[in-house]
């Protein structure tokens, strides 16, 4: 493994930093195997989260890894599922990456974005984030219509549809945009934008 880690890494040099991030979900797990295969990706950083489980809507090793890329550098993981703790969370992250410049390397898929070839998954995964969204749409407006055809009274009008919540909920974790800005952006208050999202069954994390 320690020879392949080496050749792949000859493809992946970019000029910027190495940000390696690590995690496992249970205190009682360890860190040694991720951190040693980072180590022989010559990470100038390396982050971790222990004991952290990927539904968390926090994770402070992540955030400041997340924090501390920068255009040109690469983020670094054993396992894709040590990134995202879903397909929408992991796809909302590799689009703002492809945004802001920043490569990515998975080692254990291979997916090496600084390649012409693992640039395509840049695209691959920026339209499944866009499918989760449809899916989430279509699935609430679905909800509604058979609530109507049962009889039942659905209420004032919300503040925001479906689609104004979900376009929020993209610039937040694509775009890096706060919730407050998001909020204002849609001219309403922060807990309405929130209860949004609890209404449409997703989150921040």
């Amino acid at each position: 493994m320690e020879n392949g880690l080496v050749m792949t890494w000859m493809s992946i040099k970019t000029g910027g930093k190495r940000v390696g991030y690590a995690r496992v979900s249970r205190p009682d797990q360890r860190l040694d195997m991720q951190l040693d295969a980072l180590e022989q990706m010559n990470c100038d950083m390396v982050f971790t989260d222990q004991g952290v489980s990927g539904t968390k809507p926090s994770r402070p090793g992540l955030d400041k890894a997340l924090a501390a890329l920068a255009p040109g550098d690469v983020m670094l993981v054993f396992k894709l599922d040590r990134l995202g703790r879903s397909v929408m969370h992991l796809s909302d992250l590799l689009t703002r990456f492809q945004k802001e410049g920043i490569h990515f390397y998975s080692m254990a898929e291979g997916v090496n974005t600084t390649t012409s070839g693992g640039r395509m998954v840049f695209h691959l995964f920026s339209t499944i984030a866009e499918f989760e969204r449809d899916l989430i749409q279509e699935r609430t407006i679905c909800g509604l219509e058979a609530a109507r055809a049962r009889g039942k009274r659905l209420g004032r009008p919300h503040a925001l549809s479906e689609g104004m919540i979900l376009n929020a909920h993209r610039s937040i974790k694509q775009d890096g945009v706060s919730i407050t800005e998001a909020a204002r952006r849609c001219k309403v208050a922060h807990v309405t934008l929130t209860r949004g999202f609890k209404r449409l069954g997703i989150d921040l994390s």
